[in-house]
């Protein structure tokens, strides 16, 4: 058994794992147990930014603010937050008609923060001696240099739980190993539908 900090690069992790599936209300802790075993899980770090609004998604937010609710249920859970950045841009169609503007104007929004304060943490925490084998549940391959770091200064493993059905090469290459996250443990790993905290009762959403 090794201690054990995990880091989640929460948008990662939704877009690759849950998103199309009935699982979002999955308990962080509860999966990296089933999936890593021998491991002691000290601590979770979830990376992610409040979402706001969108026309077509009024409650997107408030499903996000449940999910995090419940996420601080786990004691050892700690939530970081990084920021979305939302402009107007102006970008070309991917059909251009064959009359009028090939371009069209965009909401973009981008989601700032969450991999550089991931690396960061993972850093920090490893250079003092904070964990001993440290999990990412990424598949950013913008993650691989500091993967790589811890691997080669401080001679700790570094597994990456990846969300996706295809990990990335530079990660597989940086990691000590890669293990996928597939639907069985996610199933198994689902909060509640009604849980409790400090302020009161609270359930799954009953759309997502």
């Amino acid at each position: 058994m090794v201690k054990t900090f995990v880091y989640v690069d929460g948008f990662n992790f939704y877009y690759g794992a849950v998103k199309n599936t009935h699982y979002k209300w999955v308990n962080l802790d509860h999966l990296c147990r089933l999936i890593l075993p021998k491991n002691t899980i000290e601590r979770i770090k979830y990376f992610t930014a409040h979402v706001t609004p969108r026309p077509h998604d009024p409650n997107q937010h408030i499903r996000q603010q449940t999910y995090l609710r419940a996420l601080a249920t786990i004691p050892h859970l700690e939530i970081i937050l990084g920021h979305f950045l939302s402009h107007k841009r102006r970008m070309p169609l991917a059909q251009p008609p064959v009359s009028g503007s090939p371009y069209a104007e965009v909401l973009y929004t981008e989601e700032k923060g969450s991999d550089v304060n991931l690396a960061t943490h993972l850093l920090v925490d490893g250079f003092r001696g904070r964990y001993q084998v440290a999990v990412v549940v990424s598949n950013d391959s913008d993650l691989a240099e500091p993967i790589r770091m811890v691997r080669r200064e401080l001679g700790l493993d570094v597994i990456i739980l990846n969300p996706y059905t295809k990990p990335s090469a530079e990660l597989k290459r940086a990691a000590t190993f890669v293990r996928p996250i597939r639907q069985g443990p996610l199933q198994a790993s689902q909060f509640p539908h009604t849980m409790s905290d400090a302020n009161g009762v609270f359930a799954k959403p009953a759309t997502w």
